[in-house]
């Protein structure tokens, strides 16, 4: 039998203990510079037709600032766009993150406005109007962007835009 001072095992606990709360605040704070490091990503934009969705980040800005009009028109030339097949008969269904809803948001048809600002996070729309000339469509495919404002109703001012193709789908 070992022979210890009186208190001297409960010593030995503390000194395990506190190593434990160092290496636990080292590993905290080591995770805490690596998530600073990182770019906090843009909110997404879905769009969801019967079974299938598709997601994306902003194709341009997305961060609460106000783009130029030169900026905007670029955006909208983007050619590196995801794509999802719309059959005339489906409903096409939008969905956006709550901070973009917060800001209010506009559906975009070829660049031109398809729908009033809105503040909610989820719309929909009838796929033929996607493919309909009336509605400004040619062809069997359509540019749609979601566009963010400034939080004020009608206002013109654009803080992010997401983009999509349409593909007419028989």
């Amino acid at each position: 039998m070992t022979t210890l001072p009186r208190g001297e095992a409960a010593d030995v606990h503390r000194v395990v203990r506190r190593r434990r709360a160092v290496a636990a605040a080292g590993a905290v704070s080591a995770g805490l510079l690596v998530l600073s490091a990182c770019d906090k990503p843009t909110p997404l934009s879905t769009i969801t037709v019967g079974q299938s969705s598709v997601s994306e980040e902003a194709t341009c800005g997305g961060e609460g600032t106000a783009l130029k009009p030169a900026e905007l028109t670029e955006c909208l030339k983007e050619k590196d766009i995801k794509s999802i097949s719309v059959d005339p008969d489906e409903t096409v269904r939008f969905g956006v993150d709550p901070d973009v809803a917060k800001k209010r948001w506009t559906i975009l048809m070829n660049g031109q406005p398809l729908t009033e600002d809105s503040d909610k996070t989820y719309r929909t729309i009838p796929g033929s109007v996607f493919f309909n000339a009336q509605y400004g469509a040619q062809g069997d495919s359509t540019l749609v962007s979601i566009k963010a404002g400034d939080g004020k109703k009608d206002s013109q001012t654009v803080t992010g835009l997401w983009s999509f193709k349409l593909e007419k789908d028989d």
